[in-house]
């Protein structure tokens, strides 16, 4: 089933190498990375952990991702965490966007402009060099995950015959990692004047809001797994609490969201209504459509005005 337009894969498993809570200004790796995600209107977010796993998750549940678990964290591979995430998201929407979480610097206009490449494989390049994230079609995954050579990311796209277009940004953030800790420094205020936008939490309620955000990809990850079990587990949320959202939701609309299959020889089997699953969707919509709006209006009304120039810096903005 199809989520959004464009999903994302962000790289956490690593035990010896991912830093998901390493903190650049006041906020960890992996908020920043998903804060980017978030203002250039990605959906759904994937998260890869292994490493300080616990922590990560309760960190950022609350911002509306999916955490998959890398069975191989103690040592893995990169490419395996690629093969896991883009697996997942595969016919979930039409671009992915990946980047391991030690590079977070990227900006929401640098990942606009790749987005707008619509090409097979779209790299990010400043000053000729290339760097992260890389944005692939959801028709080139079969492709990449099909690859079993030894070489990771880059070699399963070379493997591949698919055309990788290098996007010239106006971004050294694409370039950095935690390793370039003097860079990130110098390059923090910079990437910190690109986050501003307007913050907007849409929810939908009478006395009080009965659907949000977190609600819409539990119900998404329920038609998707057919279990609220499973569901709660991808999005750090407790069975209790899972149902006690779903049973306000349906006391407020009046009709079944959920359809609940209890027994048999292969166990209970939850799925959503055609209600439902039209009642997720249009909240999508309806969350896209509220932020283009507020965007729009937000660069109308404080476009010219000083907090809103990103000051100058490495990247020249």
């Amino acid at each position: 089933m199809r989520f959004g337009k464009v999903g994302a894969v962000i790289a956490a498993a690593s035990k010896r190498d991912a830093e998901p809570l390493f903190k650049l200004g006041s906020i960890t790796n992996v908020r920043r990375i998903i804060l980017t995600l978030q203002q250039a209107g990605v959906f759904p977010i994937v998260i890869v952990t292994g490493a300080e796993e616990l922590e990560v998750i309760h960190q950022v549940a609350s911002l509306g991702v999916i955490f998959l678990r890398n069975e191989e964290c103690e040592r893995p591979e990169l490419f395996s965490s690629v093969r896991l995430g883009l697996g997942y998201l595969r016919d979930k929407c039409e671009q992915v966007v990946f980047t391991p979480v030690n590079a977070p610097l990227f900006s929401a206009q640098a990942l606009r402009t790749l987005l707008d490449a619509n090409a097979e494989v779209a790299v990010p390049t400043f000053e000729g060099r290339g760097g992260h994230p890389i944005v692939v079609s959801s028709q080139s995954i079969s492709k990449i995950l099909a690859y079993n050579g030894g070489e990771g990311l880059r070699g399963a796209i070379g493997a591949s015959g698919l055309d990788r277009v290098r996007v010239p940004v106006d971004d050294a953030g694409v370039l950095l990692s935690v390793h370039d800790e003097e860079q990130l420094q110098a390059q923090l205020r910079t990437h910190n004047a690109s986050l501003l936008a307007p913050s907007v939490q849409v929810s939908v309620g009478k006395e009080t809001p009965f659907m949000n955000s977190r609600l819409k990809l539990l119900l998404f990850l329920i038609e998707d797994l057919h279990s609220v079990r499973q569901a709660c587990l991808r999005c750090g949320l407790s069975p209790q609490k899972a149902w006690d959202m779903v049973n306000k939701l349906e006391d407020e609309v009046g009709f079944d969201v959920v359809v609940r299959r209890h027994g048999g020889s292969r166990g209970g089997k939850t799925t959503l209504t055609e209600q439902g699953l039209g009642l997720a969707y249009a909240f999508q919509r309806y969350e896209e459509e509220i932020h283009g709006f507020a965007q729009r209006r937000f660069d109308e009304l404080f476009g010219d005005a000083v907090f809103a120039r990103a000051p100058e810096g490495p990247s020249g903005q």
